[in-house]
């Protein structure tokens, strides 16, 4: 069980925990305790039985700049948001400017370098052919 006191922040962990463990078929959710923070629960945990769980996001493709702002000032971000803005905040600003300038296709570079290194979507080893076809499809 986790807590966090921001709803946002605890569907983000929960969320996060979801992707970690779709191999082993564990799934978290999100419910609010009598103290008003957010825990984050396997949805088997005995506890929980009848309990509301908050809806997860699907993707986020709608985040907010406002959003955004909020995940980067937080002291005591999750590892993948800090991961994220490390990445942005100490690329070239150039090259940040020439990527939404001629459109680069992250997705495409990401599937791209995920393709090299010979795991499928499960991180399972399948070899480099094979790991081609899953992320180049």
């Amino acid at each position: 069980m986790i807590r966090q006191q921001q709803k946002s922040k605890a569907l983000d962990h929960a969320l996060w925990l979801n992707f970690e463990h779709r191999t082993d078929d564990k799934e978290y959710g999100v419910v609010q305790s009598i103290e008003h923070d957010y825990l984050i629960i396997p949805k088997d945990h005995p506890t929980v039985a009848g309990e509301t769980f908050e809806v997860l996001p699907n993707s986020y493709t709608s985040l907010s700049y406002d959003r955004i702002a909020e995940i980067f000032a937080d002291r005591n971000s999750l590892w993948f948001w800090e991961e994220l803005q490390g990445m942005f905040s100490t690329a070239n600003g150039e090259l940040l400017r020439f990527i939404l300038a001629y459109d680069i296709p992250l997705e495409k570079l990401i599937r791209y370098s995920l393709s090299a290194r010979g795991y499928n979507k499960e991180m399972k080893w399948i070899g480099f052919n094979k790991a081609k076809e899953v992320w180049l499809e």
